[in-house]
């Protein structure tokens, strides 16, 4: 398959569509399992992760329910560094159980931060569930990573979500840029 261009740089994928769809249902069926009998809420995180939200509830076969949360840490293809909550929750969490869906933890800076502001509210546990994880350029130990569907490499990636610029999140393969 050809790169493509999305604005100033060269991508090429690096995971196509049908084994992205495959491990979500994988995914999916795991927290079924483990959350039978009780009624989870997911809580993605905008904007990037509202596709990989989509498929994974989709592929849930316990009742559930979803809410949607802004945070930002990102320009452009690097992280600035300060988080700040764009847009809040307004579900009430106390003694609930809730799967964060994010679509890819980084530095876990920004998950850090959000689990600490959940954690105010009094949920009965929570875990998360990451599309994708950059294990060699974790920052923070000991997150709960339930539920992830791909470690991959320090590389910058668009598609299914991920955007470059805002750009690209329509793509339904993963890409990696091209250097």
């Amino acid at each position: 398959m050809q790169p493509i261009l999305v604005k100033d740089r060269l991508f090429k994928v690096s995971m196509p569509a049908s084994h992205i769809q495959a491990r979500v249902q994988e995914v999916g069926a795991q927290i079924s399992r483990d959350y039978e009998g009780r009624t989870p809420i997911f809580i993605s995180v905008l904007t990037g992760a509202f596709i990989f939200a989509a498929d994974l509830v989709r592929s849930v076969a316990t009742p559930s329910e979803i809410a949607f949360i802004r945070v930002a840490s990102y320009e452009g293809m690097g992280s600035s560094g300060e988080v700040k909550q764009v847009l809040g929750l307004k579900e009430d969490i106390r003694d609930r159980d809730v799967i964060i869906v994010e679509d890819i933890i980084d530095s876990g800076l920004t998950m850090k931060e959000l689990i600490s502001m959940l954690e105010q509210k009094g949920p009965r546990s929570i875990n998360i569930c990451s599309l994708l994880v950059k294990p060699g350029n974790l920052k923070v130990q000991g997150l709960p990573i339930r539920y992830c569907c791909f470690e991959i490499p320090n590389d910058f990636i668009l598609g299914y979500g991920l955007d470059y610029d805002g750009l690209g999140r329509e793509l339904p393969d993963i890409y990696t840029v091209v250097e």
